[in-house]
């Protein structure tokens, strides 16, 4: 069976997406599905922490000579590609024109049933080919196909060639032409969600921009042959919800979600923005997206520091009292340990109830 793709999205900065995507994709992991990370956020937050510093570089620098020309470098490529790669790295063939690697790098791996293709700060380059490239699409131009189908098409040979069975794309928050690429080419998203105004209107923006790029889509498969057409997926993808993330508890509250009454007036119409802006062709019935944030409350409220911890020591939250940690810490992870623990229940319910609508798409 073919793998699933799944992209977690908002055109907002500062919801805790990258915490929410790595911890996602490790309680995937978890609970028994094999799971491949695709950091394709310019910044590469996910990157950062996935990997120590030290093996970044090690990814790094060796690439520098290929990202400036690929063709042009005087390395060793079937060496090059024994070890771990950045995504950057196994596209740049197809923005510089040249042929596509015969064989792939190994993913990083994180651990038990997940990995990882790191992300790298020059992805930018490939974006503006993406656009460059982007109307060129419409006359069936093999190159332009390859440009915007690739990140699919490469994901996908990952599985095939690895065993995974769910591939998590990250994102940056913007609605540029990667994003388009990225968010269209995936088989479901979801939209997490700070209860404020700022996370309401990045849903009217996905809104109104997924409109159009399934407008552009639908031509392109109307004009390209259907050889072409297999590049592509075959539906466009699927929003299966939304969960409000890294909102502030406050347990005097009555309302469902014990937040403040401010924002909680902005978590109710977080599903209503979506009822209005969101396509119902482009969504699950919302019925069933609709009732409430994914997974209930299991991962809306913040988690103050811990999420910095997970950064800082390269493992899920509920791992951190049981790795070695540096003295300054010791007294933090000491007293909350039990929360720290805490922490994997609520998300692998977040992850049974992700995977349940994901069987749906």
């Amino acid at each position: 069976m073919t793998a699933k793709i799944l992209t977690i999205f908002n055109n907002k900065g500062g919801v805790g997406k990258t915490t929410l995507t790595y911890h996602l994709a490790n309680a995937f992991a978890e609970i028994g599905r094999r799971v491949l990370l695709v950091d394709l956020d310019p910044q590469c937050n996910l990157t950062i922490t996935a990997l120590e510093m030290e093996e970044i570089h090690k990814i790094w620098e060796p690439e520098d000579d290929y990202i400036e020309d690929f063709s042009a470098s005087s390395g060793n490529l079937s060496e090059m590609i024994k070890t771990t790669r950045s995504i950057h790295f196994i596209l740049k063939p197809t923005e510089d024109g040249k042929d596509d690697l015969v064989n792939l790098p190994p993913p990083y791996t994180l651990g038990r049933n997940l990995s990882i293709i790191p992300g790298r700060l020059t992805l930018h380059r490939f974006e503006a080919k993406v656009s460059e490239r982007w109307n060129s699409v419409y006359s069936g131009d093999p190159l332009a196909i390859r440009t915007i189908t690739n990140i699919r098409s490469i994901s996908h040979e990952y599985a095939r060639r690895h065993g995974f069975d769910i591939i998590i794309f990250d994102t940056s928050p913007s609605l540029g032409a990667l994003n388009k690429n990225i968010l269209t080419l995936a088989d479901a998203f979801l939209i997490p969600c700070t209860p404020d105004l700022f996370s309401v209107y990045g849903i009217r923006n996905i809104g109104q921009s997924l409109k159009e790029w399934r407008k552009q889509f639908e031509t392109v498969y109307d004009v390209i042959s259907s050889s072409k057409r297999n590049h592509f997926p075959d539906r466009f993808v699927k929003l299966i919800g939304y969960t409000i993330y890294n909102a502030k508890k406050y347990d005097g509250q009555s309302n469902e979600y014990k937040l403040a009454k401010a924002h909680n007036y902005y978590a109710q119409q977080i599903p209503r923005t979506i009822r209005e802006f969101i396509p119902q062709e482009i969504a699950l019935p919302y019925n069933q997206i609709l009732t409430d944030s994914i997974g209930g409350n299991s991962v809306i409220h913040t988690h103050n520091t811990f999420p910095s911890m997970a950064q800082r020591y390269h493992n899920p939250m509920w791992n951190i009292p049981e790795i070695e940690i540096e003295s300054d810490d010791q007294n933090t992870v000491r007293g909350n340990a039990q929360k720290f623990r805490d922490t994997q229940e609520s998300y692998h319910t977040f992850a049974n109830d992700v995977l349940s609508r994901m069987d749906l798409v």
